[in-house]
C-alpha cells in the first residue's frame, strides 16, 4: 500500500482544510470521536494512547489534562471542528466515545460534549451515541444518567470470562460483574449494549475461550467484537514475551478461537457483518465504525485522536498537557495531516471495505485486481456475485493476504 511518513506535512494553526476536501463535505456521514485518554490502571497488552493519574502526574492539573477539566477541552474542539468545517448542513450522525475508559469522565461530562455537537452541527434523528466503559466503572444509576445525558449504545469491556486469563492482560474488573452491567444497562433503557472479547492470550485454553464466548452470550447482548491478542511493540506484555515469561499467540490457536467464536455466536443469532464483529440484525450494527469502514468523514476530538474529512487525514498531538495547551491558547491541535492521492483512496476502500460482509464492488480494483479475482474464487477465498466481491468463511483470517494478491 502506499504510505505517508508518519510525521506527515504540517497542518495550519487554525486548522483549516483544502477546499477540495471541504466540498466532499455531506456526500457521506458524518461522525464525531471522542477519545477520553484516561485509566485507572494501564493494561499490559495495551498501546492505545492512555495516561493513568500517576503517569501524567503534574501536568494532570493543567486545564484540560484532568479528568475534572477534560469535557471543557474537548467541548472547545468540537466547537473549532464547526468554524472548520464552515455552514455547511452537516447533522452528525454518530458520536463515539473511546478510550482510555470514558467513563471514568462523569455522565454529565459526556453529555456536555454530546450537547454541543447538537449545538453546533445538530443531531440526525437516528444518531448512534456509543460509549466505551470497563464493568467496573459504571453501576445502575450512572447508566442512567448516561441515557438521560443521551448516550444509547454502549460497548462494555469483557475481553474474558476467566480469572486467570484477565490476570494476564492486567484487567482488574470482577468477571462476574459483567451480566449485572448488561442488566443495568437494559434497565437505563440504553437501546444497544455490545461486549468485547480477546482471544489468544497466554495461557488461555480452548475451553476458557469457550467459557468467555459462551457467557457473552448468555447476556444476550445485541453486538459482539471479538479480537486476536495482537502483542504490540513497548507494551508491558511484549517485554514479558520478549523475556520469555509468556508465549506468542499460536496462529493456529488463533484460528481455532475465531472458528469457535463464529459458530457459537451465529447459533446464538448474532451474525458476522465486519471480519471481528457481529450483531442481532442490521439495525445493531456499529454504524460509527462502519463509517469508518466506508470511507466516511469524522472529527477526532482529544489527544492523540485521528481524523478525517475529504481524503485529508490528521492527527492531534498525543499528551493531555499539550493537547490542553493548544486548545486554551485556541490553536489547531493537530499535529500533522497527510492528503490522500486518489490511488491512497482506491485501496483503502479494497482494505476495508473487503471485510465487510456486503463485499466490494468489482469496479474499484484496477485492471490487476480484476485478473486476480478468478484464481482467488477458484481458491475458495473469493465468492463473486451481481458485481460485488466478498470474502468467504475462510478467507476471513486471510482477508489481508486476499487483498496484498488484489491491490500488488
Amino acid at each position: 500500500m502506499p504510505s505517508t511518513p508518519l510525521d506527515g506535512e504540517p497542518v495550519p494553526s487554525d486548522g483549516s482544510l483544502p477546499e477540495a476536501a471541504l466540498a466532499e463535505l455531506g456526500e457521506r456521514p458524518f461522525g464525531l470521536y471522542v477519545h477520553v485518554p484516561f485509566c485507572t490502571v494501564r493494561c499490559g497488552y495495551c498501546d492505545f494512547n492512555t495516561y493513568t493519574a500517576e503517569e501524567l502526574g503534574p501536568a494532570g492539573g493543567a486545564p484540560g489534562a484532568s479528568r475534572a477539566t477534560y469535557a471543557q477541552a474537548a467541548v472547545a474542539e468540537v466547537r473549532r471542528a464547526r468554524r472548520v468545517l464552515g455552514d455547511r448542513d452537516l447533522p452528525v450522525s454518530t458520536i463515539f466515545f473511546g478510550g482510555g475508559t470514558p467513563t471514568l469522565l462523569s455522565p454529565e461530562d459526556l453529555g456536555s460534549v454530546v450537547a454541543a455537537a447538537a449545538q453546533e452541527f445538530g443531531l440526525a434523528p437516528d444518531v448512534e451515541v456509543t460509549t466505551e466503559s470497563n464493568p467496573d466503572s459504571v453501576d445502575a444509576s450512572s447508566l442512567e444518567r448516561l441515557r438521560e445525558v443521551g448516550i444509547n449504545r454502549v460497548s462494555f469491556g469483557m475481553q474474558s470470562q476467566v480469572p486467570h486469563v484477565l490476570e494476564v492482560l492486567d484487567r482488574t474488573h470482577d468477571p462476574r460483574r459483567v451480566p449485572a452491567v448488561v442488566q443495568w444497562a437494559r434497565a437505563a433503557g440504553i437501546e444497544q449494549v455490545s461486549l468485547d472479547l480477546i482471544y489468544g492470550t497466554p495461557g488461555e485454553s480452548r475451553a476458557d475461550w469457550a467459557t468467555s464466548v459462551e457467557a457473552a452470550v448468555a447476556c444476550e447482548p445485541d453486538h459482539v467484537s471479538a479480537y486476536s491478542l495482537i502483542v504490540e511493540d513497548g507494551t508491558a506484555l511484549a517485554r514479558r514475551v520478549r523475556r520469555g515469561e509468556l508465549p506468542m499467540p499460536d496462529e493456529d490457536d488463533l484460528a481455532d478461537k475465531y472458528a469457535l467464536a463464529d459458530e457459537r455466536l451465529v447459533a446464538a443469532g448474532l451474525g458476522w457483518y465486519e471480519v471481528s464483529n457481529w450483531s442481532t440484525d442490521a439495525a445493531t450494527r456499529c454504524r460509527h465504525n462502519l463509517l469508518y469502514w466506508t470511507g466516511g468523514d469524522w472529527w477526532g476530538v482529544g489527544p492523540g485522536a485521528h481524523s478525517h474529512v475529504g481524503g485529508v487525514r490528521w492527527w492531534n498531538v498525543k499528551h493531555p498537557a499539550a493537547y490542553a495547551d493548544r486548545i486554551g491558547a485556541d490553536r489547531s491541535p493537530a499535529q500533522a495531516r497527510e492528503v490522500l492521492a486518489p490511488e491512497d483512496r482506491r485501496v483503502e476502500r479494497v482494505l476495508l471495505e473487503l471485510r465487510l460482509r456486503e463485499g466490494l464492488d468489482v469496479d474499484v480494483l484496477d485492471a490487476t485486481g480484476r485478473a486476480a479475482v478468478p484464481g482467488l474464487v477458484e481458491r475458495g477465498l473469493l465468492a463473486e456475485r451481481a458485481g460485488r466481491i466478498a470474502l468467504t468463511e475462510r478467507a476471513r483470517l486471510l482477508a489481508d493476504g486476499v487483498v496484498r494478491e488484489l491491490v500488488s
